[in-house]
C-alpha cells in the first residue's frame, strides 16, 4: 500500500513540475510589460533617427499580456518618446492608462488593423518621402531587392475620399480606420494617397525593418525606373517569398547609430 502511494506521489509530484517547467518557458519567452515599453521607445528613436519618422508618425505593439491592447506613445515627436510617454489602449483606441495624456490623432490606424489582424503584432504609421509618388500614380511598388521581399505581396493604396469624401487626409475616426484597414487586407504596406504609409508586422523589430525597407526600396525604384524605363528587372514573386528577412543585425546596427 505504502508503495504505490508512493508511485502515486512520484507521479503526480512529476506531472507538477513539467507543468511549472511549461509555464516558465512560457513566461521566458514573453517580453515583460517593462521590456516590451523600453523597446517600443528604441523604435521610435530608431525609426526617427533613420529617417523614417520625423516630427510625425507613430509606431505600436501589442500587448502580449492581453492580445485586446497595444502600446502607443502620446502624442509628439517620435525622437522624444521615453517610457513614460506610452500608453495603454483599447482596440477601441481608448487609453486605459496614462488616460491625461493627449494621444495622437491617428491612433485609429493602430487599433481598427489590430482589430482586423490577429496576427499583426505591431504597426507604424509614416509619412515616407519616397513612398509618397506611387501612392499617387498609377505605378505600383515592386520589390526591387530581397530586402524589400515582403512587397512582392503586393503593396495596396488606400485613398480616403472613396470612404469619407474631402477631407484633412487624417485616420481620425474609427471608420476611416477599419476602411483602412480592409485596404491593407492581408498584406504587409499599404500606402495612403498624398500621406504616407501604414507597415505592419509580427514583431517590433520585423515592422521597424520593413518601415526601413519600404521607403528605401520606393527610392530605388524610382532610380531604376528613370535609368531604365519600362525595362526595370523586379524580383520574382517566388524570389521575393525565398528572400524573407528578420532584419535582426539591421536593429542592432540602428540601434547602435542612435545619440548616446
Amino acid at each position: 500500500m505504502n508503495r504505490h502511494l508512493l508511485l502515486v506521489c512520484s507521479l503526480v509530484g512529476a506531472a507538477l513540475l513539467a507543468t511549472a517547467g511549461a509555464v516558465s518557458a512560457q513566461t521566458a519567452t514573453a517580453p515583460d510589460r517593462r521590456t516590451l515599453i523600453d523597446e517600443l521607445v528604441l523604435a521610435n528613436r530608431i525609426l526617427a533617427n533613420e529617417g523614417v519618422l520625423d516630427g510625425y508618425g507613430h509606431v505600436s505593439v501589442r500587448s502580449p499580456a492581453n492580445p485586446n491592447h497595444y502600446f502607443l506613445a502620446r502624442a509628439g515627436a517620435p525622437a522624444l518618446v521615453t517610457a513614460a510617454d506610452v500608453t495603454e489602449y483599447d482596440l477601441d483606441s481608448k487609453p486605459v492608462t496614462n488616460t491625461a495624456a493627449i494621444g495622437y490623432m491617428e491612433r485609429f490606424i493602430h487599433g481598427e488593423i489590430y482589430k482586423a489582424r490577429s496576427d499583426v503584432m505591431a504597426v507604424v504609421h509614416c509619412h515616407c518621402p519616397e513612398v509618397i509618388p506611387f501612392g499617387a500614380t498609377s505605378v505600383p511598388m515592386q520589390p526591387m531587392y530581397h530586402m524589400g521581399y515582403f512587397i512582392g505581396e503586393g503593396v495596396p493604396v488606400f485613398d480616403i475620399r472613396r470612404t469619407a469624401g474631402m477631407t484633412d487626409m487624417l485616420i481620425a475616426t474609427p471608420e476611416l480606420g477599419r476602411a483602412l484597414a480592409q485596404t491593407l487586407g492581408n498584406k504587409s504596406a499599404a500606402l495612403l494617397r498624398g500621406h504616407g504609409a501604414a507597415v505592419v508586422a509580427a514583431s517590433l523589430r520585423l515592422v521597424v525593418g520593413k518601415a526601413y525597407y519600404l521607403n528605401l526600396n520606393a527610392r530605388l525604384q524610382l532610380q531604376a525606373m528613370q535609368l531604365g524605363g519600362g525595362n526595370v528587372t523586379y524580383l520574382d514573386p517566388d524570389e521575393a517569398k525565398k528572400a524573407a528577412q528578420t532584419y535582426e543585425r539591421s536593429w542592432d546596427f540602428w540601434k547602435s547609430r542612435l545619440p548616446r
